[in-house]
């Protein structure tokens, strides 16, 4: 349904860093045209970046959708997964923090997370002359980790249930894309941003059967026949006759046991007139139909169907509802105030009423979404109950990324690193909702609230960690009172946050060549040190904009798994040379205004026509904004933003166990510090 929006209950934070800061709904998406390209049709949004797909025998899609690396530790992380990308399906990435849960009762979850990385090719083994099981394989590659995995599913409802099984794994392996080949072998490529670009097959080799394999998996047919019968409605209806009949076959189906079922005849609903359909199921005595209902009719209503809702969701028992149902509820709570606009004073003292006596609950998912939905309706109460779990002793729930870890330890050290000193991300989530609260403060929850940042601060994270709680510490203290601020400073509840200072290189430098240094690194790249490295990657300031094994700025890219993709000459190079192979993603632009005025540095974003530029990348804070209008000419600039002589100050050790640290994805135990 094309009326997709951010609905987000509280407001957003964008990426603390300035990624995809202004990008709106629907996100990533997925099309289908004609061969001429002139009729669209958008099948699937909601996505970070649906790198690539394909279609299982039966003609369903499935996609394979990207992380934001950045967000790491925050309880808005989303790893790399494949999804199965039905029509009309909404997958809720939002730009920054205002990424849906897969729990969504407006959204679909996720086949099966993948973990951190980056998606490249996907293809299914249909054709191999594999086993069976791997001939209905969908393989999908990460370039990041340098791994192929294989995943298997089975039909499960109307959808699919999946696991994933490492299929091919080497270091470095930057993987870019696979397919089935004619003659029974699967072929994959190799390359990108530089590296060295490289074609492999694999055959199999042993005693199991090849014959071709059944590809058609009968189990569920028949639902998943009716989830794509209702699917066929998700279009305009002609005819009163015609949408009456549509509407007595959707609205029985709000009820499905089947989730995909239930959001397909939702879908499908809100293609008709609401009048059509909106007293039936919001009158209705079955509770999914009328959650599913009041999702619909804030979708597609106005705001004078409002109090009609929320009495609606008022009339749905709350104690008789599984965990699903009752996220469904508070979910479409959520919406009725999104889509809706402010309650009136009835409608909110009944949903408090109703509510507000609920958190907290054993059940971090439903407590995150009933912690939002009492802030928005200004719970008197919710501060200090809220405050009061801040206090609690903090459990490092860090993402599930055991299988990333166990494919390869090698690969997952710094990885592992993080997780060791990971946040609480419930406390995270409790914290960026307190932010807007305004009511029900008193100075100790102010005290107690500020003092936590301090705890917080201590933990580790993505590029976007620390930058996400600066910002969540500012909004907090902006949108309190000056009485309120003058008390928070008096008591020196809020400490300020001083920046590092780096340390100088020990020298004395010297004007490196890449000879020099190559030559170096056969012969003397082993016994180095670790803690030198470490400071080396400071005093050359490359941690001011890189970022390794969870410390440093996100100007540049993340460094911690260059091993993975590079070898030491392919650094050495990058370092030296710079500017011989700049990533798009960091790429600076050339931007030249009407009035005579030149600008270099990184684009950031583009919103509402306007550009904002970062002018020094040691230094997110100093950017322009221009005009788009105003904008004579802009051009990728030939120059990489990283500067040329970042070694020079070194001495031989200090690039040497720099080069070493780098290679070593942050593990103090790697063989380059063995002696």
């Amino acid at each position: 349904m094309p009326n997709w929006d951010e609905d987000l209950v509280l407001p957003r934070q964008w990426d603390a860093n300035g990624h995809a800061a202004g990008i709106l709904a629907p996100g990533g998406w997925i099309a289908s045209t004609d061969p001429d390209g002139k009729t669209w049709h958008m099948l699937s949004v909601g996505y970070r970046n649906p790198y690539d797909m394909d279609f299982n025998a039966e003609g369903e899609l499935f996609a394979y959708d990207a992380d934001m690396e950045w967000d790491l530790g925050a309880p808005w992380y989303r790893p790399t997964r494949v999804v199965h990308a039905v029509p009309g399906s909404e997958f809720g990435w939002r730009s920054g923090t205002g990424k849906w849960p897969p729990y969504y009762v407006d959204g679909l979850p996720q086949l099966v997370d993948i973990g951190p990385g980056s998606p490249v090719g996907a293809a299914f083994g249909y054709g191999t002359k594999f086993p069976a099981k791997y001939q209905r394989a969908l393989y999908v590659c990460d370039w990041t980790f340098g791994t192929m995995y294989a995943i298997h599913m089975e039909p499960d409802g109307a959808s699919y249930r999946a696991v994933k099984e490492e299929f091919v794994a080497r270091t470095p392996l930057p993987l870019t894309d696979v397919t089935p080949g004619p003659d029974g072998c699967l072929y994959f490529s190799v390359g990108g941003r530089g590296t060295q670009s490289e074609l492999f097959r694999i055959r199999y080799v042993g005693k199991e059967s090849t014959e071709p394999a059944e590809l058609r998996d009968a189990r569920f047919a028949e639902v998943r026949a009716l989830r794509r019968r209702i699917e066929s409605h998700q279009r305009p209806t002609a005819g009163a006759a015609e949408q009456a009949k549509a509407a007595d076959f959707l609205i029985p189906h709000l009820a499905h046991e089947d989730r995909h079922v239930r959001y397909a005849a939702r879908t499908a609903l809100e293609f008709l007139p609401a009048a059509l359909w909106r007293d039936r199921v919001l009158g209705s005595t079955d509770p999914d139909t009328v959650i599913l209902g009041a999702v619909a009719v804030a979708r597609q209503g106005e705001k004078v169907d409002q109090p009609r809702v929320l009495q609606a969701l008022g009339g749905v028992e709350f104690s008789p509802l599984d965990l699903r149902g009752r996220l469904d509820l508070v979910r479409a709570y959520q919406l009725a105030l999104v889509r809706l606009g402010e309650p009136d004073e009835a409608g909110r003292s009944a949903a408090l009423a109703k509510l507000d006596g609920l958190f907290p609950t054993p059940h971090d998912a439903l407590n995150r979404e009933l912690c939002a939905l009492l802030v928005a309706l200004r719970s008197p109460t919710i501060v200090a109950k809220t405050v009061a779990q801040m206090q609690k002793p903090a459990r490092h729930d860090a993402p599930d990324m055991e299988s990333l870890l166990a494919r390869n330890r090698a690969y997952g050290t710094a990885i592992a690193a993080m997780l060791a000193n990971h946040p609480d991300m419930q406390q995270m989530h409790y914290a960026f909702t307190l932010r807007t609260a305004k009511e029900g403060w008193t100075m100790d929850d102010r005290r107690a609230y500020f003092n936590w940042f301090e705890k917080a601060r201590t933990w580790s994270g993505g590029n976007s960690f620390q930058g996400f709680l600066r910002n969540i510490d500012r909004d907090a203290y902006e949108g309190a009172s000056h009485k309120e601020r003058v008390m928070i400073d008096t008591l020196g509840a809020r400490k300020p946050i001083v920046p590092a200072v780096l340390p100088k290189p020990q020298g004395p430098g010297h004007d490196w060549t890449l000879a020099e240094l190559v030559e170096l690194s056969k012969t003397k790249l082993s016994g180095r040190n670790y803690e030198n490295g470490r400071r080396a990657f400071a005093a050359a300031k490359c941690v001011v904009c890189h970022r390794f094994a969870g410390e440093g700025g996100a100007t540049g890219p993340d460094l911690t798994q260059l091993a993975g993709r590079f070898s030491a000459k392919d650094l050495l190079e990058a370092t030296v040379d710079p500017n011989k192979v700049i990533s798009d993603q960091y790429r600076a632009s050339i931007v030249e205004t009407s009035d005579g005025k030149t600008y270099t540095g990184r684009i950031v974003s583009e919103v509402e026509g306007l550009l904002t530029i970062v002018v020094n990348p040691e230094d997110m804070t100093k950017f322009v904004q221009v005009k788009r209008s105003d904008v004579e000419s802009l051009a990728p600039s030939p120059v990489s933003l990283m500067p040329a002589d970042l070694l020079k100050p070194l001495n031989e050790n200090e690039a040497l166990d720099l080069l070493a640290y780098l290679l070593s994805r942050g593990d103090k135990r790697a063989a380059v510090f063995k002696r």
